[in-house]
């Protein structure tokens, strides 16, 4: 499986019709609403705001008022193709007085998902956890050490929390010494990029 980096915007004209896509990681459903409503905020006097996700085995398309089957499907049928999971993407359209038909419709949102996707960097996905541990100060030099490659979040109060995410295989290799060195607060699984 793969995914995408990082969230990207990109735009195409076509018969006079703007088409912006916005391409960006999810996890949830509550993080599509999120984005959409973001969005829709943003290009507030847009035509249609067409999308389609995958999370995990889990799809879902919208048309948004353009003909059925011409917009929300095609996006999806382009995040398939490509291999691509917890991933939303919009297209957002402000209509420019010439209609497209059908078939236009669906290559004019075929196209813009694939530029969109096309202008990203994509990464594999393996699986993985999203961590948070708490240890004290004097476990500091050790747990850094082990976790020296990995992006981690760090809270400093009364002992140490940090929040991160890992591979299984990577998780595999330090287990030992974070089971031994810190409290585990939180060990959800997930699919993490490499």
């Amino acid at each position: 499986m793969k995914s995408i980096k990082n969230e990207v915007i990109n735009e195409i004209i076509i018969n006079k019709s703007r088409f912006i896509t916005v391409l960006v990681n999810v996890n949830s459903k509550d993080e599509v609403n999120a984005f959409l409503d973001k969005y829709k905020g943003v290009y507030k006097d847009a035509t249609h705001y067409c999308f389609a996700y995958v999370i995990g085995g889990y799809s879902k398309c919208d048309d948004d008022g353009e003909p059925s089957g011409t917009a929300g499907m095609p996006i999806l049928n382009v995040l398939q193709n490509n291999d691509l999971t917890n991933v939303l993407c919009i297209v957002i359209r402000y209509f420019g007085g010439i209609k497209l038909g059908a078939g236009g419709l669906v290559r004019a949102y075929s196209k813009s998902a694939s530029e969109c996707i096309s202008n990203t960097e994509v990464v594999s996905l393996v699986s993985g956890f999203d961590m948070m541990i708490e240890f004290e100060y004097e476990n500091i030099k050790q747990i850094d050490y082990i976790l020296k490659d990995i992006d981690v979040v760090k809270k400093f109060d009364g002992s140490i929390i940090y929040c991160f995410k890992i591979s299984e295989e990577d998780y595999l290799k330090v287990d030992n010494i974070l089971n031994n060195k810190a409290k585990i607060l939180k060990k959800e699984p997930i699919l993490v990029s490499v």
